[in-house]
Formats: structure tokens, C-alpha cells, sequence
């Protein structure tokens, strides 16, 4: 993959800052030193102007001019998935490397296109799947050895609705709760379980929102015959973020919104020492940032993002035929 060099700061530039691309805008400029926002893109043109001159950078209206610009070394990208192709061909083009915000792709066959182009071109892109640099997350992969093996997941998240707007329009969001918020959960299964799933099966219902789920429940077989299960809504007036590892020495319990943990023997149930919460954004820039000046893989590539996408896929499709649906693999 393209490297770039790191004996300057590296320059980024952002593509979509609205509210939380403007978290990411805010860690280059404040907390990351060695890091330096350089231009912004956005098709709100006076919105722009005014973060701009906030963060003492050049904008854009067309994020083609940011990509093609010379000074910007990688770019991050905080827009809808759909948008994503577009923008990783264009950048294929440019030999400029990205951070993409998840979900990775609306789908696997758009996906598998941006995969293409930047394989092509030689480009590193990494998937900003944040919910992996999570404390809790983190403990409970470390301490997984402690219950021997894995044998049943469950995941489950739950949030306030959502703002309405372009995530209830599936032009835009390309999906609702199981692509924008399942995307985290399947990715975990993944990465707390180290195995692929073979088939899904699905449940979807619309409590607040229109055109898309904001509610959905899914099995998932694993290698080996291992079951997880994942649940998730936006439809309530509370936050919950569940992770229960089932091994065959113990549980590891934990609670990644409410931020603790727990490991249980028989009926004895042991706290875990969480570490202090940190921003998953931050992390996840510092992540690719180090991973460009190094010239090492990407942490999280894109074939990775495009793995729990795949997740997401067979849901939609199981949702719909009303039976267990293969995972489509993604190489």
C-alpha cells in the first residue's frame, strides 16, 4: 500500500463536517499535535466558511478539489455510506490514503467496488470501526483467555432515537439500526470471537421511523457451530451497550455505554478493573495516523469493515425472506 512520509506533520484533509465529523475536526486540532487539518469539505456553503476560519483551514464545496489538493497527505471521510465509492475512486486516483467513518459501504457489492479500486491503486484505507478502541471492548479481549472457549456471544445496544433526517432516508443512509449501529456489533462478534459467521437469521420492525428499522434482533452461526446473538434500537430513552462471552471455564460480562465489566466463575461474579473512558474517535485517528507514518497495514482495513457489512447484508436479506441467509465472503 502507498505509505506517506512522516518527517513533517501529517496533513489531512476532512470530507463532511457536520456534527460528528466536527468531533473528528476537533481532536486534529486540539489534541493531536502531530497532526494538521488542512482543509475541509462540505456542501454547505456557509456552514463551511465558518468552521474554516474555526479551524484555520481551506474548504471546499466539492470534495474531488480536497482530495486532488497537493498539501493534503490522507484524508478522513464522515459522510453517509453511500457516498463512500465515489469518494475511495476518487481517491484511488489521487494515490491518497483514507480513514472511512462506518459503516464501510450501504452493501457488499458496492463495497467490493471500492475494494477494487483501491487495491488497484495501491491506496491504504482503514475503516473507523470506534467501538473496537472501547475500554470495556478492550478488557474483555484481553481477558478472554480466562473463560478457555468461546462458545456463545451475545451483544446487544441501545439508544435514544435518532435525529430525523437523511438516516431515515435509504437513498442517503443506505439502511437503517442493522447497517448503522449493527455494524459495531457485528464487527465485535468478529473480532471477540476471532471467527467468521456462516449464516444469519433476522427480525427488523420500525417502532419511530419511517423507511428504515430503527429495532432488529439477529442469530448468527459461527465456525464451529458457535451462536451469537445481536440486538439492537434506537427507541428508547436510555443507553445500554451489553457484551456477554460465553466460554467453557466462565463469563466475561460487560456493559461498554455503562463502562464496567465482570468475570464469572460458578455462581461468583468478579468486578474487572475498566480503565478510564477515552474518546474511540481519537484513538482511532492516532490508530491510522501511526499506521501511515509507519508504513504498516492499516489496523482496521477495509476488508474488514467490509467483513461485519457483510453481516449486515444477510440480515436485510433474512429480514426479508423470513429464513437463515449465507454471509458473502469478502477476501
Amino acid at each position: 500500500m502507498v505509505g506517506v512520509s512522516m518527517t513533517t506533520r501529517l496533513r489531512l484533509g476532512l470530507i463532511g463536517v457536520g456534527r460528528h465529523g466536527s468531533r473528528y475536526a476537533r481532536h486534529i486540532v486540539r489534541d493531536l499535535p502531530d497532526l494538521r487539518l488542512v482543509a475541509i469539505a462540505r456542501r454547505d456553503a456557509e456552514a463551511v466558511r465558518a468552521q474554516g476560519a474555526e479551524y484555520g483551514c481551506r474548504t471546499y464545496l466539492d470534495y474531488r478539489e480536497l482530495i486532488a489538493a497537493p498539501d493534503v497527505d490522507a484524508v478522513i471521510v464522515v459522510v453517509p455510506p453511500t457516498l463512500h465509492v465515489k469518494i475511495v475512486e476518487t481517491a484511488a486516483a489521487e494515490h491518497k490514503p483514507l480513514l472511512l467513518e462506518k459503516p464501510a459501504a450501504p452493501d457488499v457489492e458496492t463495497g467490493l467496488r471500492m475494494l477494487r479500486a483501491a487495491r488497484a491503486a495501491g491506496i491504504s484505507v482503514m475503516v473507523a470501526q470506534t467501538l473496537r478502541y472501547n475500554g470495556v471492548v478492550r478488557l474483555l479481549l484481553e481477558a478472554r483467555e480466562r473463560i478457555g472457549r468461546v462458545h456463545a456471544l451475545r451483544i446487544a445496544q441501545y439508544f435514544e432515537p435518532s435525529r430525523p433526517g437523511w438516516i431515515d432516508d435509504p437513498a442517503v443512509s443506505g439502511g437503517g439500526m442493522a447497517l448503522h449501529t449493527g455494524v459495531h456489533s457485528f464487527d465485535l462478534v468478529r473480532v471477540l470471537s476471532g471467527l467468521e459467521a456462516e449464516r444469519v437469521s433476522c427480525e427488523m420492525s420500525s417502532v419511530g421511523t419511517v423507511q428504515t428499522e430503527d429495532n432488529f434482533s439477529a442469530v448468527l452461526r459461527l465456525q464451529g457451530g458457535r451462536l451469537a446473538s445481536i440486538a439492537a434500537s434506537r427507541a428508547t430513552q436510555s443507553r445500554g451497550g451489553a457484551i456477554e462471552l460465553v466460554g467453557e471455564r466462565g463469563q466475561l460480562v460487560g456493559d461498554h455505554a455503562l463502562n464496567f465489566a465482570r468475570i464469572v466463575h460458578g455462581s461468583e461474579s468478579i468486578p474487572l478493573a475498566v480503565p478510564a473512558p477515552v474518546s474511540t474517535v481519537l484513538e482511532a485517528v492516532k490508530d491510522f495516523a501511526a499506521a501511515l507514518g509507519r508504513g504498516d497495514p492499516m489496523p482496521i482495513p477495509l476488508e474488514e469493515g467490509l467483513r461485519a457489512v457483510a453481516l449486515c447484508d444477510a440480515c436485510y436479506r433474512a429480514a426479508a425472506s423470513q429464513r437463515a441467509e449465507a454471509v458473502a465472503q469478502v477476501d
